[in-house]
């Protein structure tokens, strides 16, 4: 299953991308976030892995990112495996006049077992998850300026 979805951000992109590439915030503009552990690399450079926590929807979710492409502000790209879940998001962003940035994010998702019925069953589900991320981005980065 591949999906776009897109938010523009009133930053500029500079400004924007300072607040998107700092993992000590993460948890302030995504409150399901339990922990983030870095396991090998330094977090948020290329190749470095992390082990995530989410509670979503009353239970656990841990996943594994692997950074796949740095190349800010232009673009941030990883994988994120989960059980029965493998999932690659290409975030780009793009400058929209001085003071606004436009915000790309192209997944794709793979499912096994049991998550591969719940793909079929509710598709759209992955991706109101992904922009309701983008939103809460975009609430918490204009407040911060």
């Amino acid at each position: 299953m591949k999906f776009r979805t897109t938010i523009t951000i009133d930053l500029p992109r500079e400004r924007m991308i300072q607040l998107f590439d700092n993992a000590a915030t993460m948890k302030e503009w995504q409150p399901t976030l339990i922990s983030f552990e870095p396991i090998s690399g330094t977090p948020g450079q290329l190749g470095a892995k992390s082990r995530l926590k989410y509670k979503m929807g009353g239970r656990e979710i841990e996943m594994v990112e692997t950074i796949t492409k740095r190349d800010l502000p232009r673009e941030f790209s990883g994988t994120y495996e989960a059980k029965g879940v493998w999932n690659e998001v290409r975030n780009t962003f793009e400058e929209a006049g001085p003071s606004k940035t436009i915000w790309h994010s192209d997944n794709e998702f793979r499912m096994r077992g049991f998550m591969k019925v719940i793909a079929f069953l509710m598709p759209s589900a992955f991706k109101k998850e992904s922009a309701k991320i983008q939103e809460r981005f975009k609430a918490w980065a204009e407040k911060r300026g």
